[in-house]
């Protein structure tokens, strides 16, 4: 039977673990024995919280994030370098790689968005939970021919005050560039926050793109911190 695994980026100061309670709202059977990773990120000095230090897969120069944000790239793509890393070892274990779907919050989904289009195979998707484009247009010429073929599921709330509405919408204009199909979802009234109408649409989207057997036999991971 195929295997499903589902890795789950956490938003900045959050942590893996804190986030675990999301897997409990995907209930359809399809997806009950679904393997799920929650890392957390480590501990980094972040630049828009004054240098505090506090759990972050890369530097934020400047929140709230809108459009002409500044970005740090080569620390996103540090971060990108982990997250290929645990893909890696999934798909060594048997993983069909498009039965692999990364999903993130915030900045875990702007890091979902960047590992998602660099990896070097086609994965099941990406889903962007209020998240933003961390990379130039630069970074366009990197995706690899496979990438681009991992669709992506884009979630935002038309009421976000600390990653703008309009800074998710400026991801369409660069991913069409890209020649990457992406679902952009507006969700009326959300700020930043998850609501379980964005998680049921979610689970359907993943099970939309599921591999082989509709059945999935997996082994469950060990829930740990990861990129130390």
């Amino acid at each position: 039977m195929a295997r499903t695994f589902i890795l789950w980026l956490h938003g900045l100061g959050d942590s893996g673990p804190a986030n675990e309670p999301i897997q409990t709202q995907f209930k359809s059977s399809e997806l009950s024995n679904a393997s799920w990773l929650f890392p957390s990120a480590p501990f980094n000095p972040v630049t828009c919280n004054n240098g505090a230090v506090m759990r972050s897969w890369f530097d934020v120069p400047e929140l709230p994030f809108k459009v002409g944000s500044p970005i740090d790239e080569s620390s996103v793509l540090e971060a990108v370098k982990n997250v290929h890393a645990i893909i890696d070892q999934e798909i060594a274990e048997g993983t069909n790689p498009e039965n692999v779907f990364i999903c993130g919050l915030s900045q875990g989904g702007a890091l979902t968005l960047a590992s998602v289009l660099l990896y070097p195979k086609t994965l099941g998707g990406g889903a962007v939970l209020s998240g933003w484009v961390p990379f130039t247009s630069s970074i366009i010429s990197q995706f690899p021919e496979e990438a681009k073929k991992t669709p992506i599921l884009w979630s935002h709330g038309t009421d976000d005050r600390m990653v703008l509405f309009e800074a998710g919408q400026a991801a369409l204009p660069l991913l069409k560039e890209a020649g990457v199909t992406c679902e952009f979802k507006a969700y009326p009234g959300l700020g930043h926050s998850i609501s379980n109408k964005e998680l049921k649409y979610i689970e359907s989207w993943i099970k939309r793109r599921l591999k082989g057997s509709s059945s999935t036999c997996l082994q469950l991971n060990c829930l740990k911190e990861m990129f130390h």
